[in-house]
């Protein structure tokens, strides 16, 4: 017992002290001490101040002594600020972190400094996502402001205590997954806004496995709680059920009850955005050359492109040579939210900025550059380099990919993208894939009902994920993103089948498979023969369209004949590249002594079934 006395740490605290200040002079995280409050039944806020005895008695629980300022007797004074040497201090762990951003690789960390946090807004659509945002932007940004007008420019800067929170003005998940996908991460934290009156929807959840994916901190608005509906515990047990556990729960996410309409909670909001930016601080380098992400382009009429863009490390002045994707120009004028000019952006600032020569994609980079030699070489570089690094980021890997990479113990999961046509299928679906972990380990990043959609194919893009679709098929704007992207896509009727497929890509020995689909067909309306070259089937394009050195199919009466490959195409006297529907042609097959008038020839091409 006397051991454990001596290794107690006394800090001194005056008679009432803010929750904040107390964790700050016991160093530890607000949220452990918040937790060691509740566990004592003391409700308070972070900003809320307690009483000496109460403090006493939480620090208690936490291995501190406490000692009244002013007491005469203060022996843990001097000793107070450092950590006693015989064991490490009892701080929360730090969970692991994502990989360096793009824009802080190669910084040295002493050079590092705490921004302030960039937020997006995620829910389903009918939750109030714009109408809380609209109620910070009003109460929080344009209170003292000329008019009282603030500028739409796609992001702006609000202030609780003088502590800034910039907020992308992009409600969704879909557009923040959007530009994840092309390896942009703008976002340091997450708000999911629940209705108190509706619950946890299926946007929600994806809003959530979104959030979880991209590894970003969580803050859930539960709003509309001034409704006489309202069933905020309820909102609570299905939050837990997703694994978002309140804090007041013994969990680690803030839940603040909020009112877009009367502006209840927003400023509780603000706090818990701010406390949960202190245990995951964003970083930057204010004192280089300017890195960042696009967040909207557009073309005004008056003024030529303009685009918004967020400084995420460097500082950003007028007159700077900026890159942007492949093209690169001066920045000529820059204006803040409030449509201000301003002459520089520092980190985490969004700016509206006008000279860019073409009009730039959202989740696009900027870096600003030295000279113009510099730009024209980063510029001219671009497919190269920054292409290369999209793809490391984003770009999904085939299955083939993944195995090369699990044998040489490079890749220690599979990301999977789970949809099944029903609700009750999803549980014993991610069930079947997850018994299947092994050296390779099953890692399901959402899984719902309904068809594949676009937003499920940005998801698989933007972590790498293959699409498991069961009895659930993409639909065509899905299908042809997922063609752009390279997302790969499986399709099952039958789950022992899908769970066999699943267990040899973990093993690493599927094969794979391809089929032969008809293109288009032509019949033979006459057979020439012509001096070295051989029989030439005069033909009409029947349907679709039929190109040279397809594979052939040569039918007769339904029957397959011959199977060989189309060696040679004419159109009169030219050779073509391909004839579609309506047209007649010339075709020359590499087995062309069978044609026979009537005869039917399918043109075909081999495509990966799976």
């Amino acid at each position: 017992m006397t051991d454990t006395t001596k290794q107690r740490t006394t800090v001194v605290i005056p008679a009432t002290i803010p929750v904040r200040e107390l964790a700050e002079r016991l160093a530890i995280s607000p949220i452990e001490l918040l937790k060691a409050l509740i566990a004592n039944g003391i409700m308070a806020a972070i900003s809320e101040s307690i009483d000496y005895e109460t403090a006493a008695l939480v620090a208690e629980d936490l291995g501190f002594d406490l000692l009244l300022e002013g007491a005469e007797v203060k022996p843990a004074k001097a000793a107070a600020p450092a950590a006693p040497a015989s064991e490490e201090p009892e701080v929360p762990a730090v969970p692991e972190g994502p990989v360096v951003p793009w824009y802080l690789v190669d910084e040295p960390a002493d050079k590092l400094e705490t921004r302030s946090p960039v937020v997006t807004i995620m829910g389903h659509v009918d939750h109030g996502k714009t109408s809380l945002l609209d109620k910070i932007r009003n109460t929080r940004v344009a209170a003292g402001e000329s008019g009282g007008i603030t500028q739409h420019i796609g992001a702006y800067t609000a202030e609780r205590n003088g502590q800034p929170v910039t907020f992308i003005d992009t409600p969704g998940h879909e557009a923040f997954t959007a530009m994840r996908a092309r390896g942009a991460q703008a976002t340091d934290i997450a708000v999911i806004v629940v209705a108190a009156d509706d619950g946890v929807m299926p946007q929600t959840k994806e809003a959530v496995d979104h959030a979880k994916a991209a590894g970003v901190p969580i803050v859930v608005a539960v709003n509309k709680s001034d409704l006489p509906e309202a069933k905020p515990d309820r909102i609570y047990e299905q939050m837990a059920e997703l694994g978002v556990v309140p804090d007041s729960w013994g969990g680690d996410v803030f839940f603040v009850q909020t009112s877009a309409s009367t502006g209840t909670g927003i400023d509780e909001l603000l706090d818990a955005i701010l406390f949960t930016a202190e245990e995951f601080p964003p970083k930057g380098n204010p004192r280089r050359l300017a890195r960042g992400t696009v967040l909207e382009g557009k073309v005004d009429p008056a003024r030529g492109v303009a685009a918004t863009v967020l400084v995420q490390s460097g500082t950003l002045n007028r007159g700077d040579l900026i890159v942007v994707d492949d093209d690169f120009s001066k920045v000529r004028a820059m204006f803040d939210h409030t449509g201000a000019e301003v002459k520089t952006a520092g980190p985490s600032m969004p700016v509206e900025i006008l000279g860019l020569n073409k009009v730039p994609s959202a989740g696009a980079r900027f870096e600003v550059v030295k000279d113009q030699r510099a730009a024209k070489g980063r510029s001219g570089d671009y497919s190269d380099s920054h292409a290369r690094v999209y793809n490391v980021i984003a770009r999904p890997l085939t299955l083939e990919e993944l195995f090369a990479q699990a044998a040489a113990g490079d890749v220690k999961a599979l990301n999977l993208v789970v949809k099944t046509d029903v609700q009750g299928m999803v549980q014993p679906v991610v069930e079947t894939l997850e018994k299947l972990s092994g050296e390779v380990k099953v890692d399901i990043l959402h899984a719902s009902a309904g068809d594949i959609s676009e937003s499920d194919i940005n998801l698989a893009a933007a972590s790498g994920a293959v699409v498991i679709g069961f009895r659930s098929a993409p639909d065509g704007r899905a299908r042809r993103m997922a063609l752009s992207k390279n997302v790969e896509i499986r399709e099952y009727d039958i789950i022992y089948k899908l769970s066999e497929d699943v267990e040899l890509m973990l093993k690493g020995m599927i094969d794979p498979v391809y089929e032969d689909k008809v293109i288009g067909t032509a019949e033979i309306r006459q057979v020439f023969n012509i001096t070295k070259v051989g029989r030439i089937a005069g033909s009409l394009v029947t349907s679709g369209v039929v190109r040279r050195n397809a594979k052939s199919r040569l039918l007769r009466g339904g029957e397959l004949i011959s199977e060989s490959s189309i060696s040679s195409l004419k159109r009169f006297a030219e050779d073509v590249r391909e004839v579609r529907e309506g047209f007649e042609c010339g075709i020359g097959l590499d087995d062309g002594s069978v044609l026979q008038v009537g005869d039917v020839i399918e043109a075909c091409i081999r495509e990966r079934v799976r």
